[in-house]
């Protein structure tokens, strides 16, 4: 019953919890405040990194620029290494998560804010075109499992999740090529097909989220402790960050065709 594209959502993670869980259960309702409250977190993170990394950069003194590319690898090394741990701590202290996430939220802020900064100042207004359609996804996604538009069935679950190794697996490959000097260049071309692959993407990534959510669903029936709440807002926010990039890196390959 347990099954989601969402690696976070692995189904053994809610099977263990469900003999082990004494005291409050999780919730709908308690996983919603959750997700408002991390998002809030990775947004605020993401809006400062923002503002100290892209402000300065249009500053009128000499060197401004110099200075911002200096401090974006630290940055970003840092909230990467930081985001790797607090992965790793909720992916195997579940019942940690009520600290890991908010902290992972934290992190990712600051990576999005850092990665955004830069397709920023490539593409002006980036940005906010993709924020404005990551949470258009989200709501239409919503809209969508709750009117019973999209109906989550076992085959369903097998062709996203089939999608999503597919994907995985020429992301892999590609980065092994790389590692060779070659790559599969149409990832990164703004041609017919790198558009076509991009926008596949984008439209998996909208479809682990009608996952996600049927998985929210049915572990809150099933009565697991209510530490799982926050634990099942960190499958989300994969999934909603992977969103964010992926539409990122759309709207760039679109905007260099223009």
């Amino acid at each position: 019953m347990f099954r989601s594209s969402n690696p976070a959502f692995n189904p053994r993670s809610y099977e263990k919890t469900r003999t082990f869980g004494l005291g409050e259960t999780m919730t709908i309702q308690g996983t919603v405040n959750k997700t408002m409250i991390s998002l809030f977190l990775l947004v605020v993170s993401a809006a400062w990194t923002w503002s100290q990394l892209l402000q300065p950069a249009a500053s009128a003194y000499p060197g401004a620029q110099a200075q911002v590319s200096s401090n974006i690898g630290p940055i970003f090394m840092g909230a990467l290494v930081g985001s790797i741990a607090a992965w790793l701590v909720t992916a195997f202290k579940k019942e940690w998560s009520a600290y890991s996430v908010p902290v992972y939220s934290v992190f990712e802020g600051i990576l999005i804010g850092t990665i955004s900064s830069i397709f920023e100042r490539s593409y002006p207004g980036i940005v906010v075109q993709s924020v404005a359609l990551t949470f258009g996804v989200l709501f239409c996604m919503l809209l969508a499992y709750r009117t019973g538009f999209v109906t989550v069935t076992q085959k369903f679950r097998m062709g996203v999740t089939a999608a999503l190794g597919a994907i995985f697996l020429i992301y892999m490959v590609n980065i092994v090529m790389r590692l060779f000097g070659g790559g599969a260049g149409f990832l990164y071309s703004s041609s017919p097909l790198g558009i076509g692959f991009s926008l596949i993407v984008v439209g998996v990534a909208a479809l682990t989220l009608v996952l996600d959510f049927d998985f929210i669903e049915h572990a809150a029936r099933a009565g697991v402790p209510k530490y799982m709440e926050w634990y099942s807002v960190f499958g989300l926010l994969v999934s909603l960050v992977w969103l964010y990039l992926e539409l990122l890196r759309l709207l760039s390959l679109i905007a260099n065709r223009e």
